[in-house]
């Protein structure tokens, strides 16, 4: 059968094989459910090792359970959170934020998914007027949905107005592994040093069949939280599967080689697009997604060969994204065939 390259999405990618193997060691024997078993703790120990002695993680199935479970934690149905008009949790979760927590959505514009504190300044002359929702969390991606990444500076100046006026900031950390590559810093300095509360760390778009984790800066507001996720749908009986996953994704920084490869894939790929006039790069190539417009018709021909999606079709805007298992191979096919269909 012919390989069939997806440039969509990461989350297209097979399982990484250290990740599969890991699943398959595990698979031996009985082990005690609901996360009570010796992988769980060991998995455990190692995002303690990344976020600090201090931080409390918990593994959920899916990336909306992660993001949906911490904020309906953190916040009661008259509170408001407040992100990107270019969110996960407002444009792809299907409301599920809304119907979870009961709070209602503030979004803000951003050309690039990045919102700043005097964004939200204006949102906070609701505070303590009954008649209005109370805004409680400050949601933010990273890296965005368009491929943005916050520097330190950045996310600490949201932590600390975000703490100035009683809310939480929470990250959407999807990709965070590719940010974390960008930025050249650890997790614990994006993460607990900087100030974020609670944080959704992904691991299906970086190698992992399913699974994510949601990690608490602060122990104090992980309390009760086990009660949360079990009414969010979200407690894996069988968890060895998903711990033995992140310990094959977290041991030997394998989370770190998965981001930087997946990134120098899309920079060589937007180095060989820059070569090519007809074709416009409209974001900054920070991790490894690329947004590029180009004409209507080659779109149509390149979608022959390559899966991808159509990013903003009033403009002919594509994205373009690498992955950990993308190959110079590829790239370079990829780049033979966008030069044909523009002939």
């Amino acid at each position: 059968m012919k390989r069939f390259k997806i440039f969509a999405s990461d989350n297209n990618a097979p399982v990484h094989d250290k990740v599969f193997n890991a699943m398959l060691e595990v698979n031996e024997g009985d082990a005690i459910a609901y996360g009570d078993d010796p992988y769980t703790d060991e998995a455990l120990r190692l995002f303690k090792e990344l976020f600090g002695s201090e931080s409390s993680t918990y593994f959920v199935f899916n990336g909306t359970g992660a993001n949906v479970s911490a904020i309906s934690h953190l916040t009661r149905p008259y509170h408001a959170i407040v992100s990107s008009d270019k969110a996960h949790i407002h444009h792809d979760e299907c409301g599920a934020p809304e119907k979870f927590s009961g709070c209602k959505l503030h979004v803000l514009p951003s050309d690039n998914g990045k919102i700043k504190p005097n964004q939200i300044k204006p949102l906070l002359h609701s505070l303590g007027f009954q008649h209005h929702s109370q805004p409680k969390v400050i949601s933010i991606t990273q890296a965005t949905e368009m491929g943005a990444v916050y520097s330190l500076d950045e996310i600490k100046s949201l932590a600390d107005f975000a703490k100035e006026h009683d809310m939480f900031l929470h990250m959407d950390g999807a990709r965070i592994a590719n940010a974390a590559a960008y930025l050249n810093v650890s997790l614990k300095e994006m993460v607990t040093m900087s100030g974020v509360d609670v944080l959704s760390f992904g691991g299906t778009k970086n190698g992992l069949m399913m699974g994510e984790a949601v990690v608490f800066s602060n122990p104090l507001l992980a309390i009760d939280y086990e009660y949360t996720r079990k009414q969010s749908m979200q407690l894996a009986s069988k968890m060895r599967y998903i711990s033995a996953q992140f310990k094959a994704l977290l041991s030997d920084s394998l989370w770190l080689e998965n981001a930087r490869h997946a990134n120098h894939m899309a920079k060589l790929l937007e180095e060989k697009i820059r070569e090519i006039p007809e074709v416009q790069i409209t974001q900054p190539v920070q991790i490894n997604a690329i947004f590029a417009i180009l004409p209507p018709a080659a779109i149509e021909k390149l979608l022959k060969e390559f899966f991808f999606y159509t990013w903003d079709a009033s403009r002919h805007e594509v994205r373009w994204m690498t992955s950990y298992n993308t190959t110079e191979e590829d790239v370079m096919s990829f780049i033979a065939a966008l030069k044909a269909a523009l002939k």
